[in-house]
């Protein structure tokens, strides 16, 4: 399995969390079945392979070659057969005005033709990025370069709707202290509780408690993946009361256990706790320059 990201550009770092591409090359007996729990909005290119989601308990769904998939609340499971190539796109949750007119929470744990939401700018990206993959000498930033020209025009045509700052804010106080109370939060930006709850739902999706559970979850999960190494201090902040509330935590977000969860391949979650990882660790470099 092959998984690269790239960090947005200066212009569209408001609007777009992340770039990202994922590749396998396998026979045609392959199959995965997984659980994707997805912190942003995003929209999935699929360039080659068969890739359907359980939607409903028992029924595969697809959505054809351009889909969006709202926020996760909850695991999403998904199954892909073969070898596969997908293009991603994370929205940021603060600029989600300038992508769509309803609120976010109309299309958490959703999946859906992005054609129903873009219309034919839907199709035209899509295209774009097909023309790419045909004339592949320059590789992946052809793809970022063509994913962000489209999504720079559909901002253009909406009006430039810029990023809501304090979400901006909460985002980063979600990734990086997940054990944070409300009520210091919406002090911290400037809120009343209810103000923080309104505007989390429109933008992320879903309330702020529901926002800070599952980032501590998946910073739990990120530190019994190996992939994040917190001192003793943030680790002790990230426990639960007891192993019981830690158990029913994991099988609420990712259907296993502790121990099965460590026990237990997980490629396109894995990918993606490296990628909240990353940004983790890039959140705190700037905040490291900026008080140099």
């Amino acid at each position: 399995m092959r998984s690269r990201n790239y960090t947005p550009s200066v212009t569209m770092a408001p609007y777009i969390a992340r770039h990202y591409i994922f590749s396998v090359d396998a026979p045609d007996s392959f199959e995965l079945t997984e659980h994707l729990l997805s912190e942003t909005a995003f929209i999935r290119v699929l360039l080659l392979g068969d890739w359907a989601a359980e939607l409903v308990p028992g029924e595969w769904s697809v959505a054809g070659p351009m889909v969006f998939f709202g926020p996760n609340s909850r695991p999403l499971r998904v199954r892909v057969r073969g070898g596969f190539r997908v293009v991603g796109i994370a929205i940021c949750p603060a600029a989600w005005s300038a992508f769509f007119d309803d609120p976010a929470d109309l299309y958490a744990d959703r999946m859906l033709p992005l054609g129903e939401l873009w219309g034919e700018r839907s199709d035209a990206l899509y295209r774009a990025i097909a023309a790419v993959e045909r004339d592949d000498a320059e590789g992946d930033a052809a793809i970022v370069a063509a994913i962000e020209a489209h999504v720079s025009a559909l901002i253009a045509a909406r009006g430039n709707i810029a990023a809501k700052v304090p979400m901006q804010h909460f985002e980063l106080i979600a990734r990086n202290d997940s054990t944070a109370l409300i009520r210091d939060v919406a002090d911290r930006l400037g809120m009343t509780e209810r103000q923080l709850e309104r505007n989390c739902r429109a933008c992320f999706g879903m309330s702020p408690k529901a926002l800070l559970r599952r980032s501590r979850f998946l910073d739990m999960a990120t530190a019994l993946r190996g992939i994040s190494h917190p001192d003793e201090q943030e680790l002790a902040a990230l426990r639960y009361y007891d192993q019981s509330h830690l158990i029913r935590e994991f099988r609420h977000f990712i259907t296993m256990t502790p121990g099965q969860f460590v026990q237990t391949a997980t490629p396109l979650l894995t990918a993606g706790l490296e990628l909240r990882n990353l940004r983790k660790a890039e959140n705190a470099e700037r905040q490291t320059k900026a008080r140099q």
